[in-house]
């Protein structure tokens, strides 16, 4: 699995993409993530394990807390990608728009 994979595969979960948009806001303590989410703790280990894999999240243990927060690497790498897929999407859609314009005549 590449990177890119990792992090398309993070994020392609509704409830990882949750703890993400949560930590936008600040690090958080793991419980404290996990109150809205209505999953056991062990599911959101495992979230976060994924996430974290993607390069996408962090966590420190200090005492018996363990903290999360973002890790732009993962956002980083992601922008990059974007960047570089959109010529060729907005070339395709270019097109597109010739083909429509053509058949509208």
């Amino acid at each position: 699995m590449t990177k890119i994979d990792a992090i398309l595969h993070a994020l392609g979960d509704p409830t990882r993409r949750a703890m993400v948009e949560r930590l936008s806001h600040g690090p958080m303590s793991v419980s404290k993530l996990a109150e809205p989410l209505e999953i056991s703790l062990t599911a959101v280990g495992q979230h976060l394990k994924v996430l974290k894999k993607g390069g996408l999240v962090k966590t420190q243990k200090s005492g018996r807390v363990r903290s999360c927060s973002l890790d732009g690497r993962g956002f980083a790498l992601l922008q990059l990608w974007v960047a570089e897929q959109r010529p060729a999407l907005e070339k395709k859609l270019d097109r597109l728009g010739e083909i429509l314009d053509e058949d509208g005549q």
